[in-house]
């Protein structure tokens, strides 16, 4: 018992408070019965699917992002991975987690809603699924995704005005 003591406090002593995705898994149990770790990817792959479960968020990820991820797909073993789940970024710590997610909105959705859902699902998901508490989920709208019969061509240019 006593090496697992000094162990526990060696690993506690070299560890940072957060991760990102890259890093090793993180504690989030840790029970006299022993302790359950979950790895950043884990909790980026949870955040990514319920952020897509929302109606009205169209695609995750910014332009250069949804590219680079479709090039990945098509390269054999390029499309698996932590790292490849576009438009989601975590940092996780040993009982806290901090998302980020870009996302492209469907036309005519109201972003303000949309954005609730989706930091409302998330936060439920990512807590229920691991146990970890989420601090915040920052939501960066990139792009509007838009019907087929409005394409960007057909559309007036877009005036410059003031903005208060």
């Amino acid at each position: 018992m006593s090496e697992t003591s000094a162990t526990n406090t060696a690993t506690s002593t070299t560890t940072t408070p957060t991760t990102t995705v890259s890093s090793p898994a993180r504690l989030a149990d840790d029970t006299s019965q022993g302790k359950t770790t979950i790895a950043a990817s884990v909790v980026q792959k949870i955040a990514g699917i319920a952020a897509r479960e929302i109606s009205g968020v169209h695609s995750m990820g910014g332009g250069v992002s949804r590219a680079f991820g479709a090039i990945r797909e098509r390269i054999p073993g390029g499309g698996t991975g932590a790292t490849n789940i576009a438009g989601v970024q975590v940092e996780v710590g040993e009982k806290q987690a901090a998302i980020d997610l870009d996302i492209v909105v469907e036309y005519g959705a109201s972003i303000v809603e949309l954005a609730r859902a989706v930091r409302r699902n998330v936060i439920t998901a990512v807590e229920r699924m691991t146990g970890l508490e989420v601090i915040e989920v920052n939501i960066a709208v990139n792009d509007i995704h838009l019907p087929e019969a409005l394409d960007e061509d057909a559309m007036p240019p877009v005036q410059s005005a003031r903005v208060e």
